[in-house]
């Protein structure tokens, strides 16, 4: 676990704080290989996706270049390369579903 990484989720207020650590977890309990680094300010992971703390949410964005157009559409944001979820509270984390995205993510 990178430090600058720890030093950025203590940092959060709750609920994000709560979140960001959660994901995190997440991270790294099902891909152990991924390289944390802070990177534009912000916690990124294997260079393909990162975590952003909002003021009322936080940001999982990740790279698209292996999802369908149907799939993309599930996400938010308006960026040609990169989408997000929006989560707003640890009850809409679906550990299973971010799972599945960072596989794709990832190959």
């Amino acid at each position: 676990m990178d430090k600058k990484v720890n030093e950025y989720i203590a940092k959060q207020k709750s609920p994000q704080r709560e979140i960001c650590e959660r994901l995190r977890k997440t991270f790294l309990n099902n891909f152990s290989e991924l390289k944390e680094e802070m990177k534009l300010g912000v916690p990124y992971y294997g260079n393909k996706f990162y975590i952003l703390a909002l003021k009322d949410h936080v940001n999982f964005g990740f790279e698209i270049k292996n999802f369908s157009t149907e799939e993309i559409k599930q996400f938010e944001g308006g960026g040609k390369t990169v989408k997000v979820l929006e989560i707003k509270n640890e009850n809409e984390i679906n550990e299973n579903k971010i799972v599945e995205i960072l596989k794709k993510v990832l190959n």
